[in-house]
């Protein structure tokens, strides 16, 4: 089964060429920026692109590696840019003891409610921008919420029931000074 045939899954993007043998700079999304290399081919956002990935080396937090069918720099600089995903089947499942450690994927889709029930949306991503994981969410009229993921905010997730239960937190107003 092809990635574009099901669920797929952002692991990385490529920022540049590096060397002069088709070698690429990877960008990894992964917990751990070497295992972009090990959940097998890589397809482009398309689909129409398949390439099997063999990390070669790490520089300045990126993973140098080579991709199959990319020759020489003008190929692989060609490429920058180009997300890559993988099939969810490829992540396998959630370690044991990892019970508040979630895939992105398997929240994108969940229905969001509040503490009482009420329908808040979907969760369209999962964002972070480098102070923690936030949750994106839909409602019915295309309106984005954002939530931040932590235990006080998102009180239970139920990933084989398909919801998140969200305690909205009360949102400050910035308000422009009074003129004196």
């Amino acid at each position: 089964m092809s990635a574009s045939s099901g669920t797929r899954v952002l692991i990385g993007a490529i920022a540049s060429a590096h060397g002069v043998r088709g070698e690429v700079k990877i960008k990894a999304f992964t917990d751990k920026a070497g295992d972009v290399a090990s959940y097998g081919p890589v397809e482009d956002e398309s689909g129409a692109r398949r390439f099997e990935i063999r990390k070669t080396g790490t520089a300045r937090g990126l993973v140098i590696a080579k991709l199959g069918g990319i020759e020489d720099r003008d190929a692989a600089e060609a490429l920058r840019g180009m997300r890559l995903y993988v099939g969810r089947e490829a992540l396998g499942k959630k370690p044991k003891g990892s019970k508040d450690l979630w895939f992105h994927a398997d929240l994108i889709g969940l229905k969001a409610v509040d503490t009482k029930g009420a329908a808040l949306g979907v969760v369209a991503a999962v964002l972070n921008y480098g102070a923690g994981d936030i949750l994106e969410v839909k409602d019915e009229a295309g309106r984005t919420q954002l939530y931040p993921f932590t235990k006080r905010v998102v009180t239970k997730v139920d990933v084989a029931a398909g919801a998140v239960e969200i305690d909205p937190p009360e949102w400050v107003e910035a308000k422009a000074d009074e003129e004196e």
